[in-house]
């Protein structure tokens, strides 16, 4: 997911995409672990856009607040 996807959205809709991504990883790392995943950049990629989308909801956060 692009950073600019994300700044378009709301807190809301980004705290509702932050969990859809944990998720996500977290299935992947099931899939890991009991040798299902063959693409293991997904992984990479999958915490990546979780860091990209925390930073930009904290970024958000921090605005609203001044």
């Amino acid at each position: 997911m692009k950073a600019s996807e994300l700044r378009s959205k709301d807190v809301a809709g980004l705290e509702k995409e932050v969990s859809e991504l944990l998720k996500a990883h977290f299935n992947l790392r099931m899939q890991k672990g009991t040798q299902q995943l063959t693409n293991h950049t997904q992984l990479k990629h999958a915490g990546r856009d979780i860091a990209r989308a925390k930073t930009i909801l904290a970024q958000k956060k921090k605005e609203a607040t001044k």
